[in-house]
């Protein structure tokens, strides 16, 4: 699960307040008198110090209270000097939601990641707000790093009509950058966004022609779905030529027929295969980032791909023995 990401405000501000809307906050923890006027300035979420119980843990027993207060199934904030033992044992509770506040990206990150889950809420103090726009980028729009892999091409074939989805995100990419879409939930490739000019048509970095309605997308929080399921609003996961990932949202979903091409790869240890609009604009990524089209990648090219050996049930990983061809 992705954390929030709340700043609290002492007293009202609107210059901070809109920094950090515009940084993609979640929310806002305030005094009751400010509530108001913060949603006056955007549709967004305030808790106020009457929605949740705070506590400095400065012994066992104020690490008790807010035990008491996780059990019965209240949102407890942790002020700043909280350490990572006592915080361990909270999570464990796994009842009520669990805020900590942070004043740096490192605090932020050591919030995030402790038991692996990390807090419910990130709550950036005032003397946090100088990094605030990077608290945000790492913890809420990035899910890490994906292990990208060169595989050779062993065969592009002609396959006739078939529907296509051309996901339109919300998001200006950039060259390297795609989505990762394949016929098997074990085996994609770095499909690359239409961010190169060209005789015909025009760039337009924020789509990815990203193969056909049958074929699965990796998602935010180790998920996948059919790409004809997608719809504005969703959410899907950017990688570049690195791994490195970050969310954008679905603006709309094009879904047309168009002529394809069956295009299989091979890695050391796997192969799959993936559908994909037969024309110049569609491109996968060579292991240097560079973008190919479709129309001149050869048998023998090397392309990225992601590979994964786990199986899926309704877009969720499973342990099962799932073989896909």
């Amino acid at each position: 699960m992705r954390q929030k990401i709340y700043l609290k405000l002492p007293e009202f501000d609107k210059k901070l307040i809109t920094f950090a809307l515009e940084s993609g906050v979640d929310g806002f923890i305030t005094d009751p008198d400010n509530k108001e006027a913060i949603q006056q300035l955007s549709r967004t979420n305030v808790l106020t110090t009457q929605d949740l119980q705070e506590f400095s843990l400065s012994s066992k027993e104020v690490e008790e209270q807010a035990a008491s207060g996780l059990q019965a199934d209240k949102t407890v904030l942790l002020k700043q000097g909280w350490e990572i033992i006592p915080v361990e044992n909270l999570l464990a509770e796994g009842k009520g939601k669990l805020a900590l506040e942070v004043s740096s990206l490192q605090e932020a990150r050591l919030a995030a990641g402790i038991l692996e889950k990390g807090a419910d809420y990130i709550v950036v103090l005032p003397d946090g707000t100088s990094e605030l726009r990077s608290i945000v980028s790492e913890l809420k729009m990035s899910e890490g790093q994906f292990e990208l892999e060169s595989a050779k091409i062993t065969q592009i074939n002609p396959v006739g009509l078939g529907h296509r989805v051309c996901v339109d995100t919300c998001s200006i990419l950039g060259v390297g950058q795609g989505i990762l879409t394949g016929n098997s939930g074990n085996f994609n490739f770095l499909v690359h966004a239409e961010t190169q000019e060209n005789p015909y048509v025009a760039s337009r970095p924020f789509r990815i022609n990203a193969g056909a309605v049958h074929a699965y997308v990796q998602k935010p929080g180790d998920q996948t779905s059919y790409l004809e399921e997608l719809r504005a609003g969703d959410e899907v996961l950017v990688v570049d030529s690195q791994g490195q990932t970050s969310l954008s949202t679905v603006g709309r979903v094009k879904i047309e027929v168009r002529p394809l091409l069956l295009i299989t790869a091979q890695t050391k240890n796997s192969s799959g295969n993936v559908f994909l609009q037969n024309a110049e604009t569609i491109r996968l990524v060579r292991p240097d980032g560079s973008p190919v089209s479709v129309v001149s990648l050869q048998v023998g090219d090397e392309v990225l791909c992601h590979t994964d050996q786990a199986g899926r049930h309704f877009g969720m990983r499973i342990q099962e023995n799932i073989e896909e061809k």
